[in-house]
């Protein structure tokens, strides 16, 4: 059942993203601001990512990448990585329900290799019970970072080379796009950055070559619904020309 605000949207909401992408950034900053050990901040984030993984459910998003834990995040200090680490077991197994009611798939992009063994188990639980769903994929970003990525893709095919597999005149965007994380699925047609900084930080760093970015000055925790349906209806102004010219701007000289 839609929320309100959902539902107030109404025909607004009418050009949609296939996939969107998100880097959830100011939980430190947040708790900072209110005095609290930044751990509150990632606690109080985790119920934002509930909140959203709802809205874009019920809007109709076929896809969401959510950037939950870089490559990066594990140089942070033990005792915060320890922490993240907690919560994200605690979401896998507290979010089940949810994601059941809501028809939502879980998927997981990046090293989950690199994950303790008890989130890899409940990690596993939760992909199981969910893979049968057919409305919208939640890709969770964990231990993930593009350059890592492309790595790996290009390492895979360099191999399928050498050993006669494919031939250097076979390798195409295409073919690249096929051995990464996101395999299958549609390039982001927007990223959103909340916090107010101004880069990628190492997210979809392919996939998001014809992306439209959208820089929120929210704090991830003070991230809501209503400001996404604000994104959503700026993203419909957008003329997404990926390169081309159209009639329209040859028209007007």
């Amino acid at each position: 059942m839609k929320s309100d605000s959902t539902a107030d949207a109404g025909p607004v909401l009418e050009k949609m993203p296939k996939h969107i992408g998100i880097i959830m950034d100011g939980n430190g900053r947040w708790a900072k601001k209110k005095l609290m050990n930044r751990v509150k901040g990632h606690e109080t984030g985790s119920q934002t990512v509930r909140t959203i993984v709802t809205a874009c459910a019920q809007i109709g998003i076929p896809t969401l990448t959510l950037y939950a834990f870089s490559t990066e995040n594990w140089d942070r200090p033990k005792t915060e990585v320890s922490a993240l680490m907690h919560l994200l077991k605690q979401f896998l197994v507290s979010e089940r329900d949810l994601l059941t009611q809501n028809n939502i798939r879980l998927n997981i992009i990046g090293q989950k290799h690199r994950l303790p063994q008890d989130v890899q188990a409940e990690m596993n639980t939760t992909l199981e019970l969910t893979k049968s769903n057919t409305g919208m994929l939640l890709n969770l970003a964990l231990s993930y970072g593009s350059r890592e990525e492309i790595t790996s893709a290009v390492t895979t095919i360099s191999r399928k080379v050498a050993s006669g597999e494919l031939t250097a005149e076979q390798i195409t965007p295409q073919l690249i796009s096929d051995y990464l994380y996101t395999a299958g699925m549609p390039d982001p047609d927007l990223i959103i950055r909340t916090s107010g900084e101004y880069r990628l930080s190492n997210f979809l760093m392919w996939q998001a070559a014809y992306a439209e970015i959208y820089i929120s000055q929210t704090l991830w925790p003070d991230f809501s619904e209503e400001e996404l349906i604000e994104i959503l209806k700026d993203y419909q102004k957008r003329d997404r020309r990926f390169g081309k010219v159209t009639c329209s701007t040859l028209n007007d000289g």
